[in-house]
């Protein structure tokens, strides 16, 4: 049989000849198995490759090909949020910017799986998922058991289960994104509840922004502090470089952070603590990207809070003609509100945890106040916005309609009673046309004469 290949725009490869413009199963497993073994072994390549690159930079580090390949095992655990135990101290305040990668990187090549391979509905994607979430766990469990990683601990079960957990979800959301899964949920969910949870990503992105803007302002006044911090603890080109790649993997981890201390709660690294309103003094890790962090407490610190109300009366005024009903509108900005606040408590989760068991141990974002802040900022003035800038007539309520059944029944008692008033009106066939005369009963007496009896002469 004669293999035909094409290579059209997307570069498909192999096409099955017995039915043209269609793949062959030999290009299918490919594709599939593409998207299930890709993002392992390319996230494995980069790591390797970055801490290849910063060993070799480094003056006072020997490089070596098999240290580098087996300390990638580990740092691909990082990536997916595995705690690490290192020289029997714990580390589990782990790179965001990794993480973020790696699900990138999971989520892009399922939905390109699922666009090549023609799932157009939601359950066909459904063994691509598992096997993307199969494989992570499979490798993250091979990687604790047999990885030879000197010093390095993993915890087995950890490592089975964090991966699968954050790649099955990234490679949904990709798949989602081409089998037509987001339509299904549109359809199926209310118009107000989808036009609220795209308002809650708007405004969770909103809150970040905030926290970015802060901590990026406490960078620039902190100019100096970073170069301090570079000189001491990482010279020359090579150290530098990986202070630097630390720092950018650690970023989004400050910016939950500079979240955190906008809406109010705050955040702590072994004993030093920052809120908007209070401050306790302590030792901070050397991190160039900390060292925006404050040294004494500021008076006009709340101020800041004006950040996050200003994103929930932005996000109000974008919905104040979502709906004519302000009851509506209040419903789709408490459902924006619900999704800011899980979506920090599984930002905070992420961004802090344990940091080597000694002063800066260990980092912590409180999660349920920080939850139940950004809901109040997203809330208060987004709903007061949104419900004193938008129309507020409210639309008569609909007379309930009566159920089938029912109005069955009132049909069928309708056509009988019709039908009993005309046979009341139409006159009986038989009617005589005159009465019987009254035959005087045995019993009665005759009726008294006024003939009086003869006498006999």
């Amino acid at each position: 049989m004669q293999v035909l290949t094409s290579y059209g725009r997307s570069g498909e490869g192999v096409t099955d000849p017995e039915h043209p413009g269609e793949r062959s199963p030999v290009a299918r497993a490919r594709v599939f198995a593409a998207a299930v073994l890709g993002p392992i072994v390319t996230g494995y390549v980069v790591v390797a490759a970055l801490f290849g690159l910063v060993t070799a930079m480094a003056s006072v580090a020997e490089f070596s090909v098999g240290g580098v390949l087996r300390a990638a095992g580990p740092g691909w655990l990082a990536a997916y949020q595995v705690p690490l135990t290192i020289a029997g101290r714990p580390l589990g305040v782990l790179p965001l910017l990794a993480t973020i990668g790696a699900c990138a990187l999971v989520a892009r090549s399922a939905a390109n799986a699922t666009q090549r391979l023609g799932y157009r509905e939601p359950g066909a994607t459904v063994p691509l998922i598992a096997a993307v979430t199969s494989a992570h766990a499979l490798a993250g469990l091979g990687i604790a058991l047999f990885g030879d990683n000197a010093g390095v601990r993993v915890e087995p079960l950890s490592a089975f289960a964090v991966p699968a957990v954050l790649a099955g979800a990234a490679a949904a959301a990709g798949a989602a994104s081409r089998s037509g899964v987001a339509a299904a949920i549109r359809d199926y969910l209310d118009p107000l509840a989808v036009r609220g949870l795209r308002a809650g990503a708007l405004g969770l992105a909103g809150l970040l922004a905030a926290g970015a803007l802060v901590h990026t302002v406490g960078l620039v006044l902190a100019s100096g502090t970073i170069r301090e911090l570079f000189a001491d603890n990482a010279p020359g080109f090579g150290s530098g470089a990986g202070m630097l790649l630390l720092s950018l993997g650690y970023l989004p981890n400050a910016v939950v952070g500079g979240l955190a201390f906008v809406t109010g709660p705050g955040f702590s690294i072994g004993s030093f603590s920052l809120t908007a309103f209070s401050f306790t003094g302590g030792p901070v890790p050397g991190l160039p990207v900390l060292a925006g962090v404050p040294e004494h407490a500021a008076p006009w610190w709340p101020v800041l809070m004006l950040l996050p109300a200003a994103v929930g009366a932005l996000l109000g005024w974008t919905l104040r003609h979502a709906d004519e009903n302000p009851l509506a509108r209040l419903r789709i900005v408490g459902i924006a509100g619900a999704l800011v606040g899980f979506g920090c408590v599984l930002l905070g989760t992420l961004a802090g945890g344990r940091l080597g068991g000694g002063a800066f141990d260990p980092v912590t974002i409180p999660v349920g106040l920080t939850s139940v802040a950004a809901f109040g900022w997203i809330a208060v003035p987004g709903g007061l916005v949104a419900w004193f800038a938008g129309p507020r007539v409210r639309p008569e309520p609909a007379e309930p309609e009566a159920e089938p059944e029912i109005e069955a029944e009132i049909e069928n008692l309708d056509a009988e009673l019709e039908e009993l008033e005309a046979e009341a009106e139409e006159p009986s066939e038989e009617e005589p046309d005159e009465e019987p005369a009254d035959e005087p009963d045995d019993d009665e007496e005759p009726p008294p004469t006024d003939e009086k009896p003869e006498q006999p002469s």
